[in-house]
């Protein structure tokens, strides 16, 4: 108990550096990144010491969860509320339903087409590392998860397309907003679009109480977007937290024996990320100022394994960072959150695909395979929210169409948690550059916020 306790005093005191550099004003980029630098540190310092799966190590990482996961918690806790209050307030703001159709399907579009492209990615990262199933070998822990995985594919298997596109419309509103069903997300969308609408008509034909629910919309969300920056504030804390958890636990035996597929991810998720940054640049931005801006959020998301956890620093950093209106942002972090994730939906289920079609005497590169590959892909990252579960219900949903053997998708077990953190951060990473795309193709971006560095740092460091 005495080591543990020492453990903890250390991890205090690092918490105190953090606050320090608050105190000195520095920006939040800088002090996200100094606690990336100090988990890492400190998470290898407690696996070099006790070990991945030690007593020490568990039960120190037990404590030091408790600022990770509450961090975590908070950012959950106002994803509703901040999506009800930001689509709606947009929406009275842009008293136009057929730009609002033009940003949703603009937003979409480009989500899909991009997780189209990351399949394609993935096909080729997996043929130029050749990769295959028959290399790896299954273990207790891996033939557990392959049987599981089989026990949980009836259920993907009975969730026709139609289904999902059921699953995103909210049936009782009260019961989205608390997060009930995979598709809860998508549901607050619809019903804050729709009391938009309705609110713009209102507006309309009665001007007296329109003008009523606008000063009070305005005021919650002066409310949430306070309480928003005031939690985005706590970032560098649950940074440090969560990579030392991920550092301190991690498997080094393990991830060497399959080195060769986790480098050949984030390849694929390297190329992603610059095709990202090119489609920036196509619609003449700047891509390295584009990366410098959305390095915060990434570096979170990479942290916490969670697309929906990001949403409200995605929303920000959007607006505040990137001049992006408030429709477009919240429509593509939302949405990006639930459909078309590149990382999940897109690398992933296509790089599985082609590691196990030689096992079933199927050529990867065959154009008609491909070609087949990239379809479902597309068509079931709309809908993986439908099921929940990310990248492992994607794989499931692609493997299955392709009638190949799903059990084989719990091979990678092992190294699942440090694969999952760049594909999370390139899902958001797709949902930053959607929205991106989304506000400058339709006029909405204020390009002065997204020129001008010195506004957006004094802005983040009083975070």
């Amino acid at each position: 108990m005495t080591v543990i306790l020492l453990n903890l005093i250390a991890f205090a005191l690092l918490l105190a550096v953090l606050v320090k550099l608050h105190k000195q004003q520095k920006s939040l980029s800088t002090r996200v990144f100094t606690g990336l630098g100090l988990g890492v540190a400190f998470g290898a310092a407690l696996q070099a010491l006790y070990g991945a799966d030690g007593t020490v190590t568990r039960e120190t990482i037990g404590y030091i969860n408790i600022v990770g996961s509450g961090y975590v918690s908070l950012l959950k806790m106002i994803i509703m509320p901040l999506i009800t209050v930001s689509i709606i307030g947009a929406i009275l703001k842009m008293k136009d339903s057929g730009s609002l159709g033009k940003v949703s399907s603009l937003n979409i579009g480009i989500l899909l087409a991009t997780t189209a492209a990351s399949a394609l990615i993935g096909v080729f990262v997996s043929s130029l590392f050749g990769l295959s199933a028959q290399d790896i070998v299954q273990g207790a822990q891996e033939m557990a998860r392959g049987a599981a995985l089989e026990e949980r594919l009836g259920t993907v298997e009975n969730l026709s397309l139609a289904d999902m596109v059921i699953s995103f419309f909210p049936q009782n509103p009260f019961a989205d907003l608390a997060g009930s069903r995979p598709t809860s997300t998508i549901a607050v969308v619809i019903f804050s679009a729709l009391v938009g609408i309705a609110g713009v008509t209102l507006s309309r034909t009665q001007p007296e109480l329109g003008e009523r629910f606008e000063r009070f919309m305005d005021v919650a969300q002066a409310l949430v977007r306070t309480l928003v920056r005031m939690i985005i504030g706590l970032t560098p804390y649950g940074v440090l937290a969560l990579m030392i958890k991920v550092i301190a636990g991690s498997n080094v035996s393990e991830i060497l024996q399959l080195a060769n597929f986790v480098v050949a991810s984030y390849v694929g998720l390297g190329a992603i990320l610059v095709m990202h940054l090119i489609l920036i640049g196509l619609v003449g931005m700047s891509p390295a100022q584009y990366l410098k801006k959305i390095l915060p959020v990434l570096t979170f998301a990479f942290t916490s394994r969670s697309s929906a956890a990001t949403i409200p620093l995605n929303i920000d950093s959007q607006m505040k960072n990137l001049g992006n209106d408030p429709a477009s942002a919240n429509f593509s972090a939302s949405f990006g959150a639930t459909m078309g994730q590149n990382g999940c939906a897109g690398l992933y289920p296509a790089m599985l695909a082609v590691m196990i079609a030689p096992t079933i005497g199927i050529n990867p590169l065959d154009p008609g395979f491909i070609a087949t590959l990239v379809a479902i892909v597309t068509v079931s990252s709309f809908g993986i929210a439908g099921v929940g579960g990310g990248a492992t219900f994607a794989a499931l949903i692609v493997l299955s169409a392709l009638d190949m053997p799903v059990a084989l998708a719990g091979l990678l077990i092992s190294i699942e948690p440090l694969i999952d953190m760049g594909r999370t951060a390139i899902n958001v990473s797709g949902s930053m550059t959607a929205g991106t795309l989304t506000s400058r193709l339709t006029g909405g971006q204020d390009k002065t916020i997204f020129e001008h560095h010195e506004v957006v740092k004094q802005d983040t460091a009083n975070a």
